[in-house]
């Protein structure tokens, strides 16, 4: 899957690029988006996210495409792996600016642990 977004003043830093803050919550919202669509019905939470690791600043009026792919699944956890590519203002060609997996798991509604 893939989605977008465009970063807007109200994304940037105290040093005028994209706030790694704003990067993540996209990262875990779209990431959790697809899980659902790959299981309606499921309750998703987030469990885990490996490294974070930002590659390039990112500056106004960018846009970003994340790329969204299942990476593993388990009886009670997915896996998502995402590509967030740059496409900065006057550029010919986007740029990876940061990678990640993120780990949800399907819970009931007592917050356990449930099949997915």
């Amino acid at each position: 899957m893939d989605t977008y977004a465009a970063v807007r003043t109200e994304h940037l830093n105290h040093h005028g690029t994209l706030f790694g803050g704003q990067l993540l919550l996209w990262v875990d919202e779209y990431a959790w988006m697809a899980a659902s669509l790959d299981y309606p019905g499921r309750r998703l939470v987030t469990r885990a996210m490996d490294t974070v690791d930002f590659k390039h600043s990112t500056p106004l009026g960018s846009i970003l495409r994340f790329h969204i792919t299942k990476k593993s699944m388990g009886t009670t956890s997915v896996k998502y792996h995402v590509d967030v590519f740059s496409d900065e203002p006057g550029a010919t060609e986007e740029k990876i600016i940061f990678s990640n997996c993120v780990t949800f798991v399907a819970t009931g509604a007592d917050g356990n642990k449930a099949p997915l």
